[in-house]
Order: structure tokens, then C-alpha cells, then sequence
């Protein structure tokens, strides 16, 4: 991948303005890291928060300029260089984020919203930010016009020894209490085409975005993802829970309200090979899209590629995102 023009990369990184934007009092994270370049932010963060060495406490992110290795979803590679995207991973460990005695427990079927979370905290900032027109693909792609403009990735880290709530399982879940994840965002914003991976993708230089400055787009997203977080875990991460405040809607429909997918005829791929194909018609509780083959049986899917597909003719179909 070709490195940016001086005109493609007119918004370096402002370190200081950053972290002003995103700790008390004007943002709601407890630590911000901005690095030069990280070889995955995701990885980087899930190493240092499971380090009893080091201090990564809940609603820590780490911003990087450059990725150069990079991972996305099924293990792909997403190579970045320096001033071409926004580059992040926010670490939250929701079973203790309100402390002891307050609110509810939060449920482990939450654990599986957290990246659908980050897509309606994503495209409700590029909507109102930059005026692009930016939906959720299920899982965790945001799109416009049915091309990928971002990508979203969570991880589990593992409860650190000792901690609170880190004394087993939930029944029946596999979830530790204590348990952290790391959510990952990259957005496309100063490539042009020669430099996007595939023809299926597109950035917000490409969309005529009213705004490329990261140092704007950063804050606004990070803390919009905060705040629909915290409220999250203050009704237990149950996504069919309203959120109360000036939302009034419930995580499932703030999602449904930004996803491409439902409605659509798709293909989906499953884990080992399996093909699925139906219309989307709904999430499930837990985050799962739920298909409706043709012989009108329903399926959740909760993990694998979807294809987007649309009709050519009789029995035909073709992919368009």
C-alpha cells in the first residue's frame, strides 16, 4: 500500500488535544494512549490490559496513526499507513464497570453487543459529522452505499487472576465476571481507490465527507461509544432494555435503526464451510441474525461472513456488498 500525499493527510494526530477530549471532564475514559504506529491495536491492548504489570483500567483506548499488521474479522490483515484512517481499541470490562451495589449484573448474551454497539456509536457520528451516509452491515461492518467504510473487531480478555468477580464461569455462559474485551474500529478516511484493498470498499474521502480531521471524528465517536456503553451497563447489557435519558430505545433498536442488513436477501458463511442463504429479518436477543430460508424456517446466525445479495432474475443472484 502506497503512502498519502501531503493533500490526503492534512490531519496529523494532536496528541494533547486528544486526550483533553476524551478524559474528565470533557470525555468519559479513564486512560488515553496515542501512539506513532502499532502493529495491531487490538493486540497491543488485550496484551497490556491482561498484564498484571501494567494498569489498563475499564474505558482505556489506544489510538494509532499507523497499523502496519493489522487484523480484521476470519484473521484478515488490514495494513494502514500513517494519516490514512482512524485507528482504535477501547477496553471494557462491563461486569465491574458500575461497582459494587449498583445497578444489575450485566448478562453475558451483553458481551456479544459490544461491537454492534461501536457500529451504532460509528454511524451516528459519520451521519451527523461528516454527512455521509454510513449503515451497519451485520455483524460489525459500516457501510455506504454498500461498500465497507469501517470495520469492527471485539476480542475477550481474560480476568486477571484475583480480580473482583474473577472467581469462575457464569453457569452455562463460559464468561468470567471479570472479564474484558477490547473493541477495535478502523476507518477508511484519507484513502482514495488505488490504495483500498478490494472494489468493495470506499472511504470518506471517496464520499465527499464534509470533514477528514481525525482529531475531530476520534472524540466524537469514542465518546458517543462511551456514553451508549455506560448506559448499556447500567440496564445490565440487555439489549431489549430502553436506555432511558435522551435515548428512550433499546440497544437492539438503536442497531436495527442503522443496520443495511435486515430486509435483505443474504448468504451466509458459516464457521467450517456451511452456506446459509435467506432473508434477514431480525436480531435475536443475544445479537444473532436471525434468516428466513425459503422453505420459511428460521435460523440465528451468530458468527461468519454475511452477503448481501441481489436479485438479477429468476433464481439469480449476485453479490453487491
Amino acid at each position: 500500500m502506497n503512502g498519502l500525499s501531503p493533500e490526503q493527510n492534512q490531519h496529523p494526530l494532536k496528541k494533547t488535544a486528544l486526550k483533553a477530549a476524551l478524559v474528565h471532564p470533557q470525555g468519559r475514559f479513564a486512560r488515553v494512549e496515542v501512539v506513532v504506529s502499532s502493529g495491531s491495536t487490538n493486540s497491543d491492548l488485550a496484551a497490556g490490559a491482561a498484564n498484571v504489570d501494567e494498569y489498563w483500567p475499564s474505558l482505556s483506548v489506544l489510538i494509532a496513526d499507523a497499523q502496519p499488521a493489522g487484523k480484521g474479522r476470519m484473521g484478515r490483515s488490514w495494513e494502514v499507513p500513517p494519516g490514512a484512517a482512524m485507528i482504535s481499541s477501547v477496553f471494557l470490562r462491563p461486569g465491574e464497570d458500575l461497582g459494587p451495589g449498583h445497578g444489575v449484573a450485566f448478562a453475558p448474551t451483553g458481551y456479544g453487543w459490544l461491537s454492534i454497539l461501536a457500529g451504532v456509536a460509528l454511524c451516528t457520528v459519520l451521519r451527523s459529522v461528516t454527512g455521509v451516509p454510513a449503515e451497519l452491515k451485520w455483524p460489525n461492518d459500516v457501510v455506504v452505499k454498500g461498500r465497507k467504510v469501517a470495520g469492527i473487531l471485539a476480542q475477550l480478555v481474560p480476568a486477571t487472576p484475583g480480580a473482583q468477580g474473577s472467581r469462575g464461569a457464569q453457569p452455562g455462559t463460559g464468561v468470567v465476571p471479570g472479564t474484558g474485551v477490547v473493541v477495535g474500529a478502523g476507518v477508511n478516511v484519507s484513502l482514495d481507490s488505488a490504495d483500498l484493498p478490494t472494489e468493495r470498499a470506499t472511504s470518506l474521502l471517496l464520499e465527499s465527507a464534509s470533514t477528514l480531521d481525525r482529531n475531530l471524528l476520534l472524540p466524537a465517536y469514542l465518546n458517543k461509544f462511551a456514553a451508549l456503553y455506560l448506559d448499556f451497563v447500567a440496564v445490565g447489557g440487555d439489549a431489549q432494555r430502553p436506555l432511558g435519558g435522551v435515548q428512550d430505545q433499546s440497544v437492539l433498536e438503536l442497531a436495527q435503526g442503522c443496520m443495511s442488513t435486515l430486509g435483505q436477501e443474504v448468504r451466509a458463511e458459516l464457521p467450517g464451510g456451511t452456506m446459509l442463504h435467506g432473508t434477514a429479518t431480525a436480531l435475536d436477543a443475544d445479537g444473532s441474525l436471525v434468516l428466513r430460508d425459503a422453505s420459511g424456517a428460521l435460523h440465528a446466525v451468530s458468527a461468519g461472513d454475511v452477503i448481501h445479495l441481489r436479485r438479477t432474475g429468476p433464481g439469480g443472484t449476485v453479490n453487491y456488498a
